[in-house]
This record gives C-alpha cells, structure tokens and sequence, in this order.
C-alpha cells in the first residue's frame, strides 16, 4: 500500500536516489579474467596483489593484507598486535556489532568509553579514564567515514603503552591531517561488504606500516604460515581467512570508481550540511579542521534535544521515508547490547555495566543517518532531502 505524506498529500520526492551497487563493463571483465583462470581462492594471487598494492597505495600503507570480512580483520589485527585472552580493549559504543564481537572472538574484553556529544566519535578523555593494568589496545572507530582524533589517540597509547587499531571500516579513502586511515596507529581494519564505499560483497583488508604486525597478520589469515616459509611450515596458530580472486576482481574494478565516488560525496554533503544546519531543530555535527577527508559512508545529523523528546526515533524516520528520503534510525548503543554484555560475562566472570549518556542519547532519540548512495544523487537531491526533513520537523 502507497504511504501518503504527512500531509496526506504528495511526497517531498517520488523519484529515486542511486542505485548501489555502480559497476560496469570494467567488473565484468576482471570477473571474466578470474573466472577463466580457474584460480578462483585466495591462493591464485591472480588479482589479490593487484588489490593489494592499489589499496596501500591509496591510503599510504606500507603493507595491505586482504582477509576474508571486516570483523575477521580486526580479530586478526588485534591478534597480531599483542592483544590476547583477557586483555581489554577500548572501544566506542555508537558502532557496528563487530567492533564489540570481533575481540570477544578469541576471549579480548570490550571496555566502552562513550562519544563526543559534536562528533559521535570515541571521546579521547573517556578513553584515558578507562586505562587499567589490564588494557591492551584501543580501538577507535573512524563512524560514517570521519576519521577520529588520532592525534589525541596516539598521545593518549604511546603515553600508556598501548596498541592503536583502527576500525575504519566505513572510512575508504579518509585521511586525519593529510594521512590515510590505517596507517594512524598501529594498524587499521576495513569492510567491503556489501553497503560499503567499496563493494565486493564481502571481504576486508588489513593495513600497516609495521613489518612485525603485517607477518603476524598474513600468518594468522594464511593457516600460521610464514610469508618467507614453506607450504607446509606452520610456525603460528592460524586459520584460512583469505579473500578470494573473485572478490578480488571486484575490488579493483570499484577502486577506479573511488576518487570520483568521494568527490561527489563530499560535495552533496558540503551542500547537506549547510541546508540542515539552517533548519532550527537540527544539529549538524562539528567540523573539525584535522579530518583532512571524510570518507561519508553516511551523513548524520541529529535533532536537538528539545524536539527529538517530541517525537520518537521509529515515527522521525517513518515520517521521513514517507516523503521519499531513505533515512535510517542506526545502532543500538552497544554498551547496553545484551549479548555483549553476556559475552563480557562468559570470559570475566562478571557482569560489568557501562555508562555512557552520549551514545546512548544518539542511539535513542537524537542521531539519523543517510546512506552513501543518497550522497552520489544531484544536488536537486540534496535540496529534496533539506526539504523533507524541515516539513517533518515542523510537523512535529
């Protein structure tokens, strides 16, 4: 049945945004190449160091290393950086599932420090409280594509002796003060599956410029092998994690697609950001001079307080979708997930509780989300979605 408009009449927009994924005849071909190679695993090595290397190059990585998904990678990231059962590793809590379950794979406890009421970003003063004898790691999530503050960060880990790995995930091509994401601490993760700003239906990579971290994780990836080894030489605890060709091909082909991809991303949330912010009841998020690119796997906005306690997050969006804009409600805060708190619970012992008022208020009431495909649109579109959101909000 046809959704009306608030108004019960016509919709803001009818037509729609971008179809996701774009490919062409380029993914075809390198398909094809794959396909008639017969070398389709991830031992072939057919397109893998093509889409290696291209990736590293991006984001000036001395090492990439392809694994199999996003949460894998930082699983295995974590892992070739030291951290083991039992140590805690910081997180945010406004993020995927995976940035939670990934340590809690091989026994890492979460430790949740809470966001930046301007940027929903990991709060670095949060992270520096959070410090015990028993952390190991700190995990920022580079969220929507905005790289975190890796400058506080890393003063924060060379300060206490911690690892730094980046769950950039959703950040593709962003960079902090003129540096690619991944490289900024000691190594970063990132996710190409499906939704993602680089799409090969699955697959992830790992990146870093540490020669000790980049063996241990293609060992952990390739069955404990050892790159300078024999087949059979097993010098680790590994697992066979690798992408495959197949997924390899894809992730070429999208990667020539990026540059021209991001520009017009950043230039639709240029025009975004400046339209929601003249909307009184909206909060577009704080600029931050460092983030020297911004990936906008999403564009978030939020409401402010006082109109966000008229409305819930469920009726904002239903409202909003009704007037033809694909707008999403996001995470659950995940310090309140209750099998993540479970699975702290099964490898402490304890039932830990985490505050933390920010995300939970984003998760709630306040924070919305675009999709990076809606950003690929006209700026026509974008002034569609200014448009739709300001007759919600003044209905409310």
């Amino acid at each position: 049945m046809t959704q009306l408009a608030i108004d019960g009449g016509t919709p803001v927009r009818t037509k729609p945004f971008p179809d996701w994924p774009i490919y062409g005849e380029l993914e075809e071909k390198l398909l094809l190449e794959v396909l008639h190679s017969g070398k389709w695993g991830g031992t072939g090595r057919i397109k893998l160091p093509e889409a290696e290397q291209r990736f590293a190059d991006i984001h000036g990585a001395k090492h990439a290393i392809s694994v199999v998904n996003g949460t894998v990678a930082i699983t295995v990231a974590l892992q070739a950086c030291g951290v083991g059962p039992g140590d805690e590793v910081i997180i945010p809590p406004y993020t995927f599932f995976a940035t939670a379950s990934a340590p809690l794979m091989f026994g890492a406890i979460p430790v949740f420090a809470d966001v930046q009421e301007g940027s929903l970003l990991i709060d670095p003063d949060q992270v520096e409280r959070l410090i015990t004898p028993k952390t190991k790691a700190i995990l920022p999530v580079h969220i929507a594509g905005r790289p975190a503050d890796m400058t506080r960060l890393k003063q924060i880990a060379d300060k206490h002796g911690l690892r730094i790995v980046e769950d950039s995930a959703q950040a593709v091509g962003g960079s902090w003060n003129g540096q690619g994401v991944g490289t900024l601490g000691d190594c970063g993760t990132f996710s190409f599956q499906s939704s993602k700003n680089i799409n090969a239906g699955e697959g992830g990579m790992i990146l870093t410029n540490n020669d000790e971290v980049a063996e241990m994780a293609w060992s952990l990836i390739n069955a404990g092998r050892i790159p300078s080894g024999e087949w059979y030489q097993h010098e680790n605890v590994g697992w066979n994690l690798r992408m495959t060709e197949l997924q390899a091909a894809l992730l070429v082909g999208q990667l020539s697609r990026l540059e021209e991809q991001m520009l017009t991303r950043e230039k639709n949330a240029a025009i975004l950001t400046e339209l929601l912010g003249n909307i009184e009841g909206v909060r577009v998020l704080d600029e931050e001079p460092q983030v020297t690119r911004h990936a906008y796997h999403l564009y978030l906005f939020k409401l402010q307080p006082d109109v966000a306690a008229k409305t819930t997050k469920r009726e904002f969006c239903e409202k909003v979708v009704n007037e033809g804009i694909p707008l999403h409600e996001g995470y659950i805060a995940l310090n309140q997930n209750k099998a993540i708190l479970e699975g702290i619970r099964k490898w402490t012992g304890e039932s830990r509780t985490f505050s933390c008022p920010v995300a939970e208020a984003a998760c709630s009431r306040e924070a919305f989300w675009l999709p990076q495909n809606v950003l690929l649109g006209s700026e026509e579109d974008m002034h569609d979605i200014a448009r739709a959101i300001q007759k919600v909000v003044q209905s409310i």
